[in-house]
């Protein structure tokens, strides 16, 4: 069964919410480690542009993988 790129996109979404907070979240523990001191807001805008490149990256390779999935079925 083929994934339309709707769902690709719904699939590559849902991932990257789930790692936004897993990734704040280790930010605000991991960065004071390498002497890094940010506020609450700064990770979360730190989270957001990582979460669009995030978003993008997931979608991309889904759709390439989608693309060699289906080449390899013909």
């Amino acid at each position: 069964m083929k994934q339309s790129r709707l769902m690709s996109m719904v699939e590559a979404i849902t991932n990257v919410i789930v790692g936004y907070g897993v990734a704040v979240v280790t930010q605000i523990l991991i960065f004071p480690v390498f002497g890094l001191h940010t506020t609450l807001a700064q990770n979360l805008k730190m989270g957001a542009v990582f979460t669009v490149v995030s978003i993008a990256r997931s979608f991309a390779l889904r759709r390439l993988f989608e693309a060699i999935r289906m080449r390899s079925a013909k």
